[in-house]
């Protein structure tokens, strides 16, 4: 599993979205991989991934959520995921 996340500096919802997902990367063995809004790659994914405002989550390339990051909404599709994976 993939996680990017796309930030932007002095961006409080930013850190903790990274927080979070830093403590659930072990947990969940999945990659962060962090975008910067400004940058062409991370202009490119808001656009694509209809992201309003940062922070941006996305899951295998998919957009997940935008602005204050919900802890368990994300735990429950992380874990919806690992059960659809290991049933495959």
């Amino acid at each position: 599993m993939e996680v990017t996340l796309l930030t932007q500096q002095n961006c409080s919802f930013c850190d903790q979205a990274k927080e979070i997902l830093d403590r659930l990367s072990p947990r969940y063995g999945f990659a962060i991989t962090t975008l910067d809004l400004g940058s062409v790659g991370g202009q490119q994914l808001l656009e694509r991934g209809g992201v309003m405002f940062p922070p941006g989550i996305f899951i295998d390339g998919e957009p997940f959520s935008y602005g204050r990051p919900s802890e368990r909404k994300l735990r429950r599709e992380l874990d919806r995921r690992s059960a659809s994976t290991r049933r495959a």
